[in-house]
């Protein structure tokens, strides 16, 4: 081996090494903001039986969201993240206005978007504002679940789809308890990134709101979730 090729791989470790060190650091710091992960379907049986199949967990039923036409179901990823499955209610009529993440013109399922974890909302958005980044509104929620217990929480609203739902929006859960207490259990979350035709700009507005999603470019807005189970790591889309 010649000098310089020694040479270049002694310049080059440091840079090898931090790569190799910063990686598992920052997917752990992505992981601990996340909340949720949404898998819009426009049947939630189907959905449900999708899910099953590939990750070997049946979701536990989460309740329904009066007067916004839909209900869902969820799979624990962790302590206090979950993956929520939602689609169109069929007890509740149709609602005047469209139901949540475009389920009304789904044809197939797929992750749609995803939830961070967040306090102080309003502040929250006024400072993604000074930043150009446009969140939703902060509003309440609402659902009862199967027990009867009311959860309510804080969110900016996701109607306000930014970057086609790779920016997410945030929820704050106040007092209720977490929903990944009663998910289903046997699933954890991995990492989670996504792909843009627009990654750069995407990836900056993520930046601003000191979020450590990682974002390539892509044919087509997609988020992709990488899930450790029964089924072993799957990733779904």
């Amino acid at each position: 081996m010649s000098k310089l090729s020694i040479a270049l791989i002694f310049a080059l470790f440091p840079l090898i090494v931090a790569g190799h060190a910063d990686g598992p650091g920052e997917s752990t710091k992505l992981l601990s903001r996340i909340d949720h992960i949404v898998y819009a379907t426009p049947d939630l049986n189907r959905g449900i039986g999708e899910i099953e199949k590939l990750l070997g967990v049946r979701a536990t039923p989460g309740g329904q969201h009066p007067g916004r036409g839909t209900r869902n179901a969820l799979l624990a990823l962790g302590p206090t993240a979950y993956l929520e499955i939602i689609g169109p209610d069929p007890e509740q009529p149709a609602p005047q206005i469209p139901r949540h993440f475009g389920i009304d013109g789904l044809k197939e399922s797929r992750l749609v978007t995803w939830a961070a974890k967040g306090h102080d909302l309003e502040q929250l958005v006024q400072t993604a504002m000074t930043n150009e980044v446009r969140l939703g509104e902060v509003t309440s929620g609402s659902r009862q679940r199967p027990d009867g217990l009311l959860l309510s929480w804080q969110y900016t609203n996701p109607r306000a789809v930014v970057a086609d739902g790779i920016v997410p929006f945030f929820i704050d859960w106040g007092r209720s308890p977490h929903p990944a207490e009663t998910a289903a259990k046997g699933l954890s979350l991995v990492d989670l990134r996504a792909e843009h035709p627009d990654a750069e700009r995407v990836q900056r507005m993520l930046q601003q709101l000191r979020l450590d999603l990682s974002v390539r470019r892509g044919p087509r807005p997609s988020l992709i979730a990488v899930i450790n189970g029964p089924r072993g790591r799957v990733e779904l889309r």
